[in-house]
């Protein structure tokens, strides 16, 4: 199976920007004036410019406001004190306090399009920790 990662954003620019400066991704190929590839990460990731009111899932229409939804992606990091202050300076909004457990540290934070991230520190074993 190839995993590709694909995120709505309303604008192309100004996500390839935040992207690049918040995670340390490159940019890759371009697909005109509706996508770009981004890499740096285990899987591709594709901007895709949809407009904000367009008709996405079903008969939803998209919205960039902040959004929850049961899907959201994780950024594995060496140091998460770092990757935080990279990320907010690139226009995230840490939401709530970094949290301990078991297996590491984590925190939780919107990108300027609505999309929720969550950044991780493994430390010790990571989810082994907690493996049964």
């Amino acid at each position: 199976m190839k995993l590709l990662l694909n995120i709505d954003v309303n604008d192309l620019a100004a996500a390839e920007t935040f992207y690049i400066a918040a995670f340390g991704l490159s940019a890759g190929r371009r697909f005109g004036d509706d996508a770009v590839e981004l890499l740096g990460a285990e899987a591709p990731i594709y901007l895709l410019h949809k407009d904000a009111g367009t008709v996405g899932a079903g008969q939803s229409k998209r919205d960039y406001a902040r959004h929850w939804s049961p899907f959201h992606c994780d950024v594995v990091v060496d140091n998460l004190d770092v990757a935080i202050a990279r990320a907010v300076a690139a226009g995230a909004i840490q939401e709530g306090a970094t949290r301990e457990t078991r297996w590491g540290r984590i925190v939780q934070l919107a990108d300027p399009f609505g999309h929720g991230w969550c950044l991780i520190q493994f430390l010790g074993h990571g989810y082994d920790e907690i493996a049964t």
